[in-house]
């Protein structure tokens, strides 16, 4: 209950160049896996009848869907593994990261997040590889350059991140009480 009277967050903001890059360097350890790009309801309701159903991992997946986010889920055997989501529009971005950062949409700008991994699977680079496809696809869709953000203290995504070689442009802190929030975004020094 403690969550939706109070919030407060400290985030780097990082902006990511969609550019080709070599799928080898970003594959996980690990053979045995499939992934499924998921950007309907109806998709995701062929997942769920074969035991994978999104909202089990992902809060608000469906509605997420609904506005136009894409999941990038990876499976292996009957698990999923690993999720994260894109984005192409405000609304999207939205839905599955509510953060108040600027994108740049119209400039073909997207986003990226929300990304889970099974603790089964962890340290089997699955994230990076799930990174990879949707930089990969969003460059296929015309985007230009990729934000998110990464609370300061999440140091495996800050990791993963890395591996992009990204900008990270500024340090935020997000402070929400009740329905009252502050907003702070201190760009970096270069």
């Amino acid at each position: 209950m403690g969550r939706y009277l109070f919030k407060y967050e400290s985030f780097y903001l990082y902006e990511h160049t969609l550019k080709e890059r070599n799928e080898a360097d970003f594959l996980p350890r690990t053979r045995d896996f499939t992934l499924k790009i998921v950007s309907t309801k109806q998709q995701a309701d062929e997942l769920a009848a074969a035991g994978l159903d999104l909202e089990s991992y992902s809060l608000n997946a469906r509605t997420a869907l609904e506005k136009g986010a894409i999941a990038f889920c990876i499976i292996i055997g009957q698990d999923l593994a690993s999720i994260g989501w894109a984005a192409m529009s405000a609304e999207a971005k939205n839905a599955f990261d509510p953060l108040p950062y600027q994108v740049n949409f119209s400039n073909k700008q997207a986003c990226t997040g929300g990304t889970w991994t099974n603790p089964k699977y962890r340290g089997k680079n699955l994230m990076t590889y799930g990174y990879f496809q949707r930089f990969q696809f969003l460059k296929e869709k015309g985007m230009k350059s990729s934000r998110n953000a990464v609370t300061t203290g999440n140091i495996a995504s800050q990791k993963v991140h890395a591996k992009f070689k990204p900008k990270i442009y500024a340090r935020a802190r997000y402070l929400r009480i009740l329905w009252w929030q502050s907003r702070k975004e201190t760009p970096l020094k270069k």
